[in-house]
């Protein structure tokens, strides 16, 4: 599918796209490195997904929502813009292709557990002396210099190991992960900061390397500010009631008369502010809140006093009355959250052409380039580039048939 064939809504066909002419091949599947590459994909990368013949990415299989048998909506998330190539890599025919690829593209990225790149040859000790120039990528579980690397792993794990679980929810409830695999988005977004900083040192050098990003190191490290306290001052960071920072306060869920809504009064300059704007001017003399030590020391009854006042009012009124002078936001439901019109003023949804349904509603990129969004084309059915991208190799079409015949692609 060419540029031209994307069916696009927020975004333009002719967006600039930094990284045209750049070819990505990654044997990829389910979250961590299909989210990667998206965005590499999004921003003009001839993004080759490498999958296994007959199944494909294990994503493909994730319901509860179908596109087509084996085809599911949830393979959508994390593939838009790609091409995708069936090939087997245990077979010495598909390790031939592989190396024809390699020679012609800047990237090969996976995101297989630890100890499998090495044994597949897609690791830069294999490839080097095929493209001295190529960079490896690597997302695994827990790193592939290790006594883990056999490991699988999860995000789900790795939230529960970093600590996250213990920081989220209510102080008197039982440990929570994130709703979302957090873990797996950053992880991608991390090794593609990383390959492209090697991309560019590739350029300069004529040298290639390998990147490594694991799940556990990327959890671990947007462990961040708590980190740093405990590391330091042996301060161990725990849950605060409805979702509160740390330290500044009042910066945390308050119950409206007809919902939720986040307060957020998060810099000392907020908190005159937003006494005046709810009419309460006397609770910033108050000597239990006239300092961000005070008004943490007595969160509770100051949280008791604010309940009271934000309940006469539902959350519109108060939104009316703060939007623009101190941070607020109401807290939406999935759909509250995806039915907002903002979303719509600045072009964050979008829809493709899929050959199951013409109007494939998804999520824009987050990415702009020169204030326009990227442009976006349906995930690839499995091997629906087959015969396009061998072909570009020089295959033809007898080739291509034996290949499909020995179960190579």
């Amino acid at each position: 599918m060419g540029e031209a064939e994307s069916s696009m809504t927020g975004t333009s066909s002719s967006v600039r796209q930094p990284l045209k002419g750049i070819r990505v091949l990654s044997a990829e599947q389910y979250g961590a490195g299909p989210y990667g590459t998206m965005f590499l994909a999004q921003l003009g990368a001839d993004v080759i997904k490498i999958e296994p013949p007959k199944m494909g990415d294990t994503a493909r299989h994730v319901g509860p929502h179908w596109l087509r048998e084996k085809e599911s909506l949830y393979f959508q998330s994390f593939n838009l813009n790609k091409r995708s190539l069936t090939l087997d890599l245990t077979q010495e025919k598909g390790k031939e292709i592989l190396h024809k690829l390699v020679k012609t593209s800047h990237v090969m990225a996976n995101n297989m557990r630890g100890d499998v790149p090495a044994k597949i040859g897609i690791d830069y000790a294999a490839l080097k002396e095929v493209n001295p120039q190529i960079i490896c990528a690597h997302i695994s579980a827990y790193g592939r210099d290790n006594e883990r690397a056999k490991w699988p792993g999860y995000d789900y794990l790795m939230q529960a190991e970093a600590g996250f679980c213990s920081l989220t929810g209510e102080p008197d409830g039982p440990p929570t992960r994130f709703g979302l695999s957090m873990v797996d988005f950053m992880s991608g977004t991390q090794m593609a900061v990383g390959l492209l900083a090697a991309l560019l040192d590739a350029q300069r050098t004529g040298q290639g390397c390998d990147v490594d990003v694991d799940l556990l190191s990327a959890a671990i490290h947007q462990l961040s500010y708590p980190a740093i306290w405990y590391m330091n001052e042996g301060d161990v960071t725990g849950r605060a009631p409805r979702g509160a920072h740390p330290s500044a306060t009042p910066s945390q869920m308050f119950k409206a008369a007809d919902g939720w809504m986040f307060v957020m009064a998060q810099i000392p300059k907020f908190w005159p502010i937003l006494a005046a704007r709810i009419g309460h001017e006397e609770l910033v003399s108050d000597p239990r809140f006239d300092t961000p030590a005070n008004r943490l020391t007595n969160r509770t009854i100051l949280t008791e006093i604010l309940d009271e006042i934000f309940g006469k009012h539902p959350v519109r009124y108060w939104q009316d009355r703060l939007e623009g002078f101190v941070p607020i936001s109401p807290v939406y439901n999935l759909d509250q959250a995806l039915d907002n019109p903002w979303l719509d003023k600045i072009n964050m949804r979008d829809e493709v052409a899929h050959p199951d349904n013409a109007n494939v509603k998804i999520l824009s990129s987050p990415i702009k380039i020169n204030g326009q969004r990227l442009p976006n084309r349906a995930g690839p059915l499995l091997g629906a580039d087959n015969d396009e991208i061998l072909s570009e190799m020089g295959y033809n079409g007898a080739d291509i048939a034996a290949l499909k015949s020995d179960g190579v692609i």
